[in-house]
């Protein structure tokens, strides 16, 4: 079947004209039922995980040209880029109607010069194009979805040159969710242009029990909001979110990603502190790290949490092992992350609203009572000296105290 389907994509590839869907259909009738073939292998993309920028958190609807040419520019000058944030997505409303023949076009009053030459500068500026689409019928802004068009629109993101897509779960009715992202996933891949695939689903299927050789990353949670925790209509707070994902770990690794959803960092809703711990527990998790603030008018405290390179040294570990909790007492907890060095990083968190001394010893990060290790305080930027047996620090309210120990 995926024969089939690669010698229909070089067709639709070398046509002038868009080819209609019904002929496509004609043309093999089975293309649209994603493959069940147990040979499916993985696109061999997001080995660390993905870095980049998405509109949505900042911006919601209200995306357009020059916001993401503003935010390109930003990236690739502010040391972003170099820093790793690779992916510029335009999230949800930037889809204009379907033509004729079906095919997706872009909204030319928001985009008036295209989303090909979007993404060329985009590329000009040595970072890659992301966009957005939908499982169901429309997404959740109300735009096309791209249910009963996955071909189509695979073909169309690869001729306007994107490198990751982000593919929602709005309006998809009673659709089979594994059914729907492996039908999504066999057109990328037919296109044969390497395409980055994002799951946004929620959870609700538990993609991290069937998602890896069909997608890079699967949200594991509703929506994240700009604030400390608690749920907020369908949305969740950063430490409600961490509680939702930290359990998945065993399921994460090289080119298959748990994903508690964008950053908030910079968006105006928490405190430096927090936007620390934020930050320092998706590194934890090998999370993707998609920034969602405006790059182009940060501060200088977000620009420091964001460049953190010790911490997104975490986060882009080789290894790819997702941290978890190991200790929790009250408000306090002990984190580990095995690194591909043998050394561990460890995070001390305090959740509760009164600073803590918070200790962890090394049998509960997995290493011998006994071992000597190099410690690095990743916030105060300080080494700490051979360290041996245990490590205890005071931690500010709803703060972290991030350590690399290396052997």
């Amino acid at each position: 079947m995926l024969r089939a389907t690669m010698t229909l994509a070089a067709l639709l590839l070398q046509t002038a004209t868009p080819v209609l869907a019904q002929e496509v259909l004609d043309a093999d009738p089975n293309l649209l039922a994603p493959s069940k073939d147990p040979r499916r292998t993985t696109n061999g993309l997001a080995r660390t995980p993905p870095m980049g920028w998405n509109s949505w958190n900042k911006f919601g609807c209200k995306v357009d040209e020059a916001v993401i040419r503003r935010t390109a520019d930003a990236i690739a000058a502010n040391g972003m880029k170099e820093a790793g944030y690779a992916y510029i997505v335009i999230d949800d409303c930037w889809h204009g109607s379907r033509d004729a023949d079906g095919f997706i076009t872009e909204d030319r009053q928001r985009f008036p010069g295209g989303l090909k030459a979007l993404g060329d500068y985009i590329h000009g500026k040595g970072l890659k194009f992301g966009i957005y689409s939908d499982a169901g019928t429309k997404t959740c802004g109300g735009r096309p979805g791209s249910q009963g068009h996955e071909y189509q629109d695979a073909l169309r993101y690869a001729r306007w040159g994107v490198d990751y897509l982000k593919y929602d779960w709005c309006s998809s009715g009673v659709r089979n969710a594994e059914d729907a992202y492996a039908t999504m996933a066999d057109a990328l891949r037919a296109t044969g242009r390497p395409i980055l695939f994002s799951l946004c689903e929620w959870g609700n299927s538990k993609p991290w029990l069937w998602a890896a050789k069909i997608g890079n990353m699967w949200r594991t949670t509703g929506d994240i909001t700009d604030k400390w925790e608690g749920k907020h209509g369908h949305s969740w707070g950063v430490a409600s979110i961490v509680d939702l994902n930290e359990p998945l770990w065993p399921f994460a690794g090289p080119g298959h990603w748990n994903d508690p959803d964008m950053l908030e960092v910079g968006n105006g809703g928490l405190s430096d502190a927090e936007y620390r711990a934020h930050f320092s527990l998706w590194a934890m998790m090998a999370a993707p790290l998609i920034a969602g603030n405006d790059v182009a008018a940060m501060s200088d405290a977000t620009r420091a949490i964001l460049l953190n390179r010790a911490v997104i040294a975490v986060d882009q570990d080789p290894l790819g092992a997702q941290g978890h909790r190991v200790w929790r007492s009250g408000a306090q907890e002990v984190w580990v992350k095995p690194m591909a060095d043998g050394g561990r990083t460890l995070l001390l968190w305090n959740r509760g609203d009164a600073p803590a001394r918070i200790a962890a010893d090394w049998p509960s990060l997995g290493l011998p009572a006994t071992v000597r290790l190099r410690g690095r305080d990743l916030w105060a930027h300080t080494d700490l000296g051979r360290l041996s047996g245990r490590y205890a620090a005071e931690v500010a309210p709803h703060g972290v105290v991030m350590v690399r120990l290396a052997p």
